[in-house]
């Protein structure tokens, strides 16, 4: 029978933290607040996917779960160990599946003419906070990239795309339980 290790390790109490590859480094870090935020929104997503019925968009949004464990992964390994510890990438292909399933589900909603105000259904509403903590990612990692330039591969696209995603979820959403659209219209 193999020994149970134990959750804390007492590693961090000095207010460090370990990189996949070894290294420790401040958890004061930008780069440990990127990926904490990434497992933020993961976070969030495994809340929205509770509130949400339809089987085939879990199945999906479980698929993006582990895209974002992917992304977390690779921020918590130094640049130049990444193809060493083989950690999985993000490639063009999962963007594409991301723009696939915008397209889908924007197809049968209404063309937009207003900017949309979070509302209607629960989980509508919820996927509205996982597209603003996504946007905060995303500018995080424009950041990011234009400090250290040690990005994982097209983790600023996944996110951008993802965003968008989730926006026209929460439309969706708010379409198939018959909850109206709240538009902000200027000056109305």
């Amino acid at each position: 029978m193999t020994k149970k290790s134990k959750v804390y390790t007492r590693t961090g109490d000095k207010g460090t933290t370990g990189l996949v590859g070894g290294s420790r480094i401040s958890k004061g870090e930008d780069l440990i607040d990127l990926y904490g935020e990434v497992d933020e929104l993961n976070s969030h997503l495994g809340y929205a996917i509770c509130l949400n019925k339809e089987e085939e968009l879990n199945s999906f949004f479980k698929k993006i779960q582990v895209k974002l464990f992917d992304l977390g992964s690779n921020l918590a390994c130094e640049q130049d160990k990444r193809l060493q510890f083989k950690l999985p990438q993000i490639s063009e292909e999962d963007i594409k599946e991301l723009e696939s399933e915008i397209d889908r589900l924007d197809s049968t909603l209404e063309p937009l003419k207003y900017f949309v105000l979070p509302g209607g259904d629960k989980g509508a509403t919820y996927f509205h906070v996982c597209r603003t903590v996504c946007r905060r990612i995303e500018r995080k990692l424009v950041k990011r990239q234009e400090d250290a330039n040690d990005l994982p591969s097209n983790s600023t696209q996944y996110m951008n795309r993802l965003s968008d995603y989730f926006f026209v979820v929460s439309r969706y959403l708010n379409k198939e339980s018959g909850e109206k659209e709240n538009y902000w219209i200027p000056n109305s």
